[in-house]
C-alpha cells in the first residue's frame, strides 16, 4: 500500500490535485480520506460555542482515529471514517464513509503533514502552496455556497484563525514536503509528476 499526504493551506487547491491524480489512475485502485472528516466532535457543547471554536488549529482534528484508520487499511482491514457536517460543527449521526484497504490511500488536508504521527505513515508528502489572495477567494465562494456563511463571519474568522494558523502551522510543514505542487489544480506539470510516481509504484508489482 502506498499511502500519499497532501497539505496546504485553505483553498490551495489540495482536493482538486487529489482528485486529478486519482483521475488518472486505474479505477478502483485509490482510497481517498479528507481530513475534514476527522474534526472533532463536541456534543455536548451549544452550537454557539461549536461555532466559535478554532477549527483551523492542529488539535481540533482527531488525528488518533485518523492515525487508526491509516494502521487499519494498512493492516488490510476496513475502517469507517466519520462524516463531518459544517453547517451545525458537528459529526453526523447517520452517515459513515467506509474506507477499504486499496493499492493507493490519498489522505488530504491542513494539518497533514504537521502531525508527526501522521507524517511517519505517509511513503509520499506533498505540500500545495497557492498564493493567499486566491485561497481567500476561494474559500469565500466555497464558505458561501456550500456552508451557509456570511462575508462577515468569514471575515472574521480568516483574521481571528485562519491565517494566523496558516502562518503558524500550515506554513511551516512545507519543510516535511517531497513534492510542493504550486497553484494546485492549475499545475498540470506537477499533478503529472505525481501521477507519474503513483503509476510507477502501481507497475512495480509492490502495490
Amino acid at each position: 500500500m502506498l499511502i500519499i499526504g497532501i497539505a496546504g493551506g485553505t483553498g490551495s487547491g489540495k482536493s482538486t490535485v487529489a482528485r486529478s491524480v486519482i483521475d488518472r489512475l486505474v479505477p478502483g485502485k485509490v482510497t481517498f480520506i479528507s481530513q475534514d472528516n476527522y474534526y472533532k466532535d463536541h456534543p455536548t457543547v451549544s452550537f454557539a460555542e461549536r461555532e466559535a471554536m478554532n477549527y483551523d488549529h492542529p488539535l481540533a482534528f482527531d488525528n488518533d482515529l485518523l492515525i487508526e484508520h491509516l494502521k487499519e487499511l494498512r493492516a488490510g482491514r476496513t475502517a469507517y471514517a466519520p462524516v463531518y457536517d459544517f453547517t451545525v460543527h458537528a459529526r453526523s449521526k447517520e452517515e459513515r464513509v467506509e474506507l477499504i484497504p486499496n493499492n493507493i490511500v490519498i489522505v488530504e488536508g491542513l494539518h497533514v503533514l504537521y502531525e508527526e504521527q501522521v507524517r511517519e505513515l505517509l511513503d509520499i508528502k506533498v505540500f500545495v502552496d497557492t498564493d493567499p489572495d486566491v485561497r481567500i477567494l476561494r474559500r469565500v465562494l466555497r464558505d458561501i455556497e456550500e456552508r451557509g456563511r456570511t462575508i462577515q463571519s468569514i471575515h472574521d474568522q480568516y483574521l481571528k484563525t485562519v491565517k494566523p494558523m496558516h502562518d503558524a502551522f500550515i506554513e511551516p510543514s512545507k519543510k516535511y514536503a517531497d513534492l510542493i505542487i504550486p497553484e494546485g489544480g492549475h499545475n498540470e506539470v506537477g499533478i503529472q509528476l505525481l501521477s507519474i510516481l503513483t503509476e510507477k509504484y502501481l507497475l512495480s508489482g509492490k502495490a
